[in-house]
Formats: structure tokens, C-alpha cells, sequence
């Protein structure tokens, strides 16, 4: 009755579809592939430790942050997004927030209204060892 596998959906893996006449309301954990045509309005939160990848399709939205390893947005995302892998920003992207990457692809006619954060340039410039001034550390970090 019900299948184990995943099916494709524009060339990524999908185990759970948000369909497009699908409201949410409230926070989501999931793992594996997430692919969203309806509307989210909560926090959408990866699985700790679990592969997962979420694609925001172009007639989704998403009200909240999303904390997932890689992340496809083609859609509407009002919140920050943190991207632990990757991060597309498609075509039809339109993003009001901040996007928090390690890697980004970022395709012509996509919208940003927030900031760009590289992840790993956040975490040296967070991360003072003990006993020492930023300054100091900030010298470390370039040697």
C-alpha cells in the first residue's frame, strides 16, 4: 500500500511533497528529500545528523527559517535561511532575510532583500580562544 522508495521531482529525491493546495501551520523536522509546492508558515528544521534536502518549488512559500544541509529555493521565503552544505537561489528565488551558506549558486532573476553570511568566515570571526583579544586571534586566523 504504501512505498519505502523516493520518487524524482526535478532531479532531486523526494520522500514527503508538501502539495500546492497544502497549508502548514507550525514547525516541521524532516529528513531525506522535502519538496514544497504548498505553504509553510513555522520553522523548517533538517533532522540532526541525517541527510537532508529541501526544494521550495515556485509556487511555495515559507513563513519561518529553514536550517537544512542543502536547500533549492525557486519560490517565496520570508525568514533566514541556513544552509549547512548548499544553497541554490533559483530564477523565480524571491527571499526576503538572511541566507547563511557554505557553498551558494545564485541563477539570474533571482531576489534577495538580506544579506549574504558565509558560515565558515562567521564561525573564525566568532570563535576567540581564551585569554586572547579579538585582535590577536583576528592575526592567528590569517597565519
Amino acid at each position: 500500500m504504501f512505498k519505502n522508495k523516493s520518487t524524482q521531482r526535478d532531479g532531486f529525491a523526494i520522500d514527503t511533497l508538501i502539495g500546492p493546495d497544502v497549508v502548514i501551520r507550525g514547525d516541521l523536522e524532516f529528513s531525506g528529500g522535502l519538496y514544497v509546492e504548498g505553504r509553510i508558515v513555522g520553522k523548517i528544521t533538517a533532522a540532526e545528523g541525517r541527510p537532508a534536502s529541501l526544494v521550495l518549488a515556485e509556487q511555495g512559500s515559507v513563513e519561518g527559517e529553514i536550517h537544512a544541509p542543502v536547500v533549492i529555493i525557486n519560490g517565496t521565503l520570508a525568514g533566514d535561511v541556513h544552509a549547512s552544505e548548499r544553497i541554490e537561489l533559483a530564477q523565480k528565488a524571491r527571499v526576503e532575510g538572511n541566507v547563511h551558506y557554505t557553498v551558494v549558486e545564485m541563477s539570474a532573476g533571482a531576489q534577495l532583500t538580506g544579506r549574504l553570511v558565509h558560515v565558515q568566515a562567521q564561525a573564525r570571526v566568532l570563535t576567540v580562544p581564551e585569554g586572547a583579544t579579538p585582535i590577536t586571534a583576528a592575526k592567528a586566523a590569517k597565519a
